[in-house]
């Protein structure tokens, strides 16, 4: 099959500078546009597609921790594939204000709600890890146009993934437990980047509200789709914090496709084989876009 990706999107991460100050030491690509949102007040990476294309937008939802950069590969991919493409950064995530001791899911996917309703059409929305336990909230209330789930935070309570974190490193379970926030470590993330690469994204990251963490461990699974949005769910076998036997529930919850990219860590849209999960869920929406205008 050939690859739904130019040729300069299909090479490893090249030219990864060290970071030093500010949030955006890990390169952004040129074509992303770095701007606030109007209608929601969060930060909102942006790239487009050279000409109008009329594809569905996507819209990148980060993890815990994370923040808008952390889509800058699969941003560029979506928009040279001829969609709109977006990414937000969640309250106290990235360059967006608010207070994470404030903020929980129900306030994440209030935001998440706002920024896809203030797109010119509803979007394929895109959740990493939390942000995808914070897409199947929002895909309870908001009908959007298909939800992508990658190594997300399962539909039933985060016990396992608690134990993953245990059995690594104990006293970070223990943190989270006593209200603190987990560090994002390079081994939580990252089975085959290189290591200086690794040690630059992991160290973008930035603590997580407490009250979302105790979340994870205690939440109920969400409603059904609404407006029965399609599903895809992407993990992979080797992830150190998300158990594939949970990413397998979550697909069976939403009757879901389910890929699986033995190899590559947590991360998927980071570590060094991020271009095969991006041309699988690519490949996904323009196969849903497709039955839609034929049917």
């Amino acid at each position: 099959m050939n690859s739904l990706l130019p040729a300069r999107l299909r090479k490893p991460p090249v030219g990864f500078r060290h970071p030093g100050t500010g949030i955006y030491d890990v390169p952004i690509d040129s074509q992303i546009e770095n701007r606030t949102s109007s209608y929601s007040g969060l930060e909102l990476l942006e790239a487009q597609p050279d000409e109008p294309t009329g594809k569905t937008p996507v819209l990148f939802v980060h993890g815990a921790g994370h923040g808008a950069w952390c889509w800058q590969h699969w941003l560029t991919a979506a928009a040279d594939a001829g969609h709109p493409a977006y990414a937000v950064s969640l309250s106290g995530h990235g360059g967006s204000g608010g207070s994470l001791f404030k903020s929980s899911l129900g306030t994440y996917a209030d935001e998440v709600i706002r920024t896809a309703a203030s797109l010119s059409r509803q979007p394929v929305i895109v959740g990493h890890s939390l942000g995808g336990l914070v897409v199947q909230r929002v895909i309870a209330r908001y009908p959007a146009h298909a939800a992508v789930l990658v190594a997300p935070i399962p539909a039933r309570p985060g016990v396992l993934t608690l134990a993953a974190i245990a059995r690594q490193h104990p006293g970070d379970a223990l943190r989270i437990l006593a209200g603190g926030s987990l560090p994002m470590r390079e081994d939580y993330m990252f089975e085959e980047l290189e290591p200086d690469a690794a040690s630059g994204y992991a160290s973008q990251c930035g603590p997580e509200s407490p009250w979302a963490q105790f979340q994870v461990l205690l939440h109920l699974p969400s409603p059904p789709p609404r407006g029965e949005a399609p599903v895809l769910v992407l993990g992979s076998p080797d992830d150190s914090l998300i158990s594939i036997m949970d990413v397998r529930d979550t697909a069976r919850r939403y009757d879901a496709e389910l890929i699986e990219f033995p190899g590559i860590g947590h991360d998927l849209m980071l570590d060094r084989r991020w271009t095969e999960p991006a041309e699988a869920m690519l490949g996904w929406i323009d196969s849903i876009d497709s039955f839609d205008e034929t049917a």
